[in-house]
């Protein structure tokens, strides 16, 4: 089943972990993917991929805290294809820990985690208009947007505040047939998880793991497809009477 036939999809981020799986599916689900990374050598292998096994993709380089690559991005898919169906705000990063931080540290977590969220969605709104009412947003938030992070609470300040930015787009593009959505992933085993647990000097890795796993009901770490494929979701029509939602992917985290 192709539920993404004939639609356009931009991922940030899409070049590791739940984006790259989400590029995969959505190709396999018949999207053209755009493919973009800070990484544009990955971004390229998962577009690679993409095409070998018959799917569409096209991969860019971008750095999403900066607004004029991302005003490129999406000025270039505009010439291209003349419409975007899907925009997934994947990009983001965990941060410093803690409140003792440099303002440099504060001012790049908030760049990538939200402010280049804002940024992408007023620039694809245009195209996103174009959808005839298939437009869909996603963003990925995070458990750690709904309940507070002792380990990081800036992480939780921005998660925090793209699950209401996700939640007023709703109530005002729902009347041009634009859906907005949020994913709260909790433990995903990507490259980030490790970033995520390991950023105090000393930090055993293993032993916080286990004792965040300990409080998952399904007592176990996700994969990254488990995401891709709610994202997918999402962006069809299967989902088309559901906007305004933070949707937990949790293993029921968030249960307790």
């Amino acid at each position: 089943m192709k539920r993404l036939e004939g639609r356009v999809a931009l991922i940030t981020a899409a070049g590791s972990g739940m984006g790259k799986a989400s590029a995969e599916r959505f190709a396999r689900e018949g999207a053209h993917v755009v493919v973009s990374d800070l990484d544009a050598a990955a971004a390229k292998a998962v577009a690679d991929t993409i095409t070998a096994a018959g799917g569409a993709a096209t991969a860019v380089g971008l750095d999403v805290s900066d607004m004029d690559q991302l005003r490129g991005v999406l000025d270039d898919i505009g010439r291209e294809h003349g419409v975007l169906h899907v925009l997934f705000n994947h990009a983001g990063i965990p941060g410093a820990s803690g409140v003792d931080m440099s303002q440099d540290e504060w001012t790049r977590t908030v760049d990538i985690n939200q402010r280049s969220a804002f940024y992408a969605t007023s620039y694809a709104l245009p195209l996103l208009r174009k959808a005839d009412g298939k437009g869909s947003i996603i963003f990925t938030a995070s458990v750690s947007g709904v309940v507070g992070s002792p380990f990081s609470p800036l992480y939780s300040m921005t998660k925090g505040g793209i699950v209401l930015f996700m939640k007023s787009l709703a109530i005002r593009l729902g009347p041009e047939g634009i859906r907005s959505n949020a994913i709260l992933p909790a433990m995903i085993g990507t490259p980030m998880l490790s970033e995520f647990f390991g950023r105090d000097p000393g930090a055993d890795i293993t032993d916080l793991m286990e004792s965040y796993k300990s409080n998952v009901p399904l007592g176990r770490m996700a994969g990254p497809e488990e995401v891709a494929s709610v994202a997918a979701f999402l962006a069809s029509d299967d989902a088309s009477w559901v906007t305004g939602v933070a949707l937990p992917v949790d293993g029921g985290f968030l249960a307790k």
